[in-house]
């Protein structure tokens, strides 16, 4: 049930949640100032083919949000769509009813133990 005075939940779909949830926290750990974020998020939906209705302000979001990470030197898009596709390779392989683990990517290179003696 949602609390009073709500009509609708917060955010239409769990990465939106994620990604507000990261990004609170990058700031909270002085990642980047409030007024970068500003900036980043306003760059975002300022751009050109933004809806008017702002139903892709979260995709804006989560694209200031890489933009920081790769201008900080923490993520380059690269390392982040690389990450992504790996999460979702993993997410596949997963039986149903079971976590979704980075391990179960089947792309992921097989570590082979080796004893040493």
């Amino acid at each position: 049930m949602l609390p009073a005075g709500l009509d609708a939940p917060v955010f239409a779909e769990p990465w939106q949640a994620e990604a507000f949830a990261m990004t609170v926290a990058l700031l909270d750990k002085g990642l980047f100032s409030w007024s970068e974020w500003a900036d980043a998020l306003s760059a975002e939906v300022r751009k050109p083919g933004a809806a008017s209705d702002g139903h892709d302000y979260y995709a804006h979001w989560l694209a200031a949000l890489e933009k920081l990470l790769a201008a900080k030197g923490v993520a380059g898009k690269g390392d982040v769509d690389t990450l992504a596709a790996a999460w979702e390779r993993a997410a596949h392989a997963t039986p149903h009813g079971k976590p979704i683990l980075l391990e179960n990517d089947p792309a992921r290179p097989k570590v082979v133990a080796v004893q040493i003696r």
